[in-house]
């Protein structure tokens, strides 16, 4: 059958410098902002995953013009604005992150379009975003709250809006929206989610300011110019998350992650690897286009404690936790994992899925309804076909895991990495 990996475990350890791939999160936003300027600008290191190539098609339906001028490097042209001259659909195939950001982008545009994506996001919640975005005057139709998205673009008010949820996404899609609004609008958050939209926009000049008050964390945008400068990205913690894990649990391993994105919002691994005593360090910290950048270190650790993830480590390490659950299956003890139901609405239900799959290799793990409980072990001998479900993070979570059970694994589906990491097992193969 096609699309299946064969692994086997790895004798020798990870040795070695990788530069991994651009972080997508801040990639479509570089996109989508970067289309805002109504400029020309260059975009150095873009995330060229199938998810952040759905945004740029996008945007080039709507009338902005590109040009690569190296492998990751781009000329973004917006000189004529977004705009289309009848009703347009728009493909996001397997991206949220471009159906709810753009979703908050288009309900202020002066256009009609509809959002549509594949199987996968086609069953993934929006109401998270139509709720706040209609409370602001949006005109959308959607199916029961789900893909596809009728949106007619029209005058939008300001709203202040205290999220259920702290996501970066939806805390976008308002910004978006209240970018074309004159007076503020403010996004509460209980807990502050990543937020690079605001770090980019306030490089960008626009109008924004964040803060917290005894209502919780908070960021104001109203309508805003922004200034035309390119914007430099960096590389993506989550897909580091992969070799930072493998290069802690694989026996005889040293590896250096290069040019890691470092954002606060971003780094609830590192609070993570500081509770399980991982063997790591940050070398050559920096800024880049205002975010933080590091190179990251990390040596085999023989003892990994075991660690609690809940509360507010969530939002900062939310696409982490399946990789940081086969960390937890080297730990000597039990970890927990807590406050995570919204695992359940991803490309697949992580909590579901992953269970299942630990449980065939014999993993000691209780499924709770917002996570885990994991009894560590150090010993995996037990071969398995496992199924990805067509969900990336899954797909490289169990490659990892390979690489520490002696016995042969087969994962269906491994395809689906060329989603957010078509470089992995290059990468993978390089510190071999």
């Amino acid at each position: 059958m096609d699309n299946i990996l064969k692994t086997e475990k790895l004798i020798n350890g990870l040795k070695g410098e990788i530069i991994i791939p651009p972080d997508k999160s801040i990639s479509h936003r570089a996109l989508i902002f970067g289309a805002l300027t109504n400029s020309k600008i260059k975009i150095k290191n873009l995330s060229k995953g199938e998810d952040c190539v759905s945004t740029l098609k996008i945007l080039e339906k709507l009338g902005v013009k590109y040009q690569f001028i190296s492998e990751h490097d781009l000329i973004l042209d917006s000189t004529e604005g977004l705009s289309a001259k009848e009703k347009v659909t728009l493909n996001c195939n397997n991206s949220g992150t471009s159906a709810r950001l753009l979703s908050g982008l288009f309900s202020r545009c002066d256009f009609s379009c509809v959002l549509i994506g594949d199987n996968s996001l086609s069953k993934r919640p929006m109401k998270r975003i139509i709720e706040p975005l209609e409370l602001m005057g949006a005109k959308i139709k959607s199916n029961d709250n789900k893909l596809p998205l009728e949106i007619q673009g029209t005058d939008l008010k300001a709203i202040t809006y205290y999220s259920p949820i702290s996501s970066a996404q939806v805390k976008s899609a308002l910004i978006l929206a209240g970018l074309g609004v004159d007076e503020p609008t403010r996004i509460y958050e209980k807990t502050l989610s990543r937020n690079h939209s605001e770090i980019m926009l306030s490089y960008l000049g626009a109008d924004i300011k964040t803060g917290c008050d005894k209502e919780g964390y908070f960021v104001e945008v109203k309508k805003s110019k922004l200034t035309p400068k390119d914007i430099e990205i960096a590389g993506d913690i989550s897909s580091a998350a992969f070799f930072m894990v493998a290069g802690a649990i694989v026996p005889n391993s040293e590896i250096i992650i290069k040019n890691v994105g470092i954002n606060p919002t971003r780094t609830g691994i590192l609070d993570v690897f500081k509770q399980a005593e991982i063997n790591f360090s940050i070398l050559n910290e920096r800024t880049v286009s205002n975010e933080l950048v590091g190179d990251i270190q990390v040596r085999y650790t023989k003892n990994i404690k075991p660690f609690e993830i809940k509360g507010d480590l969530i939002p900062r390490l939310i696409d982490e936790i399946p990789i940081l659950a086969v960390l937890a299956a080297q730990a000597k003890g039990t970890s927990t994992i807590s406050d995570a139901q919204d695992l359940r609405n991803k490309e697949s239900d992580r909590i579901k899925t992953i269970a299942e799959a630990f449980l065939t290799l014999g993993i000691d793990i209780a499924e709770k309804p917002d996570g885990f409980i994991i009894n560590g072990q150090n010993n995996i001998n037990k071969s398995a076909v496992l199924e990805t479900y067509l969900d990336h993070r899954l797909a490289m979570s169990y490659y990892v895991l390979s690489l520490i059970n002696s016995s042969k694994m087969e994962i269906q589906g491994f395809n689906c990495v060329n989603t957010s990491f078509p470089e992995f097992l290059k990468l993978m193969n390089e510190l071999k």
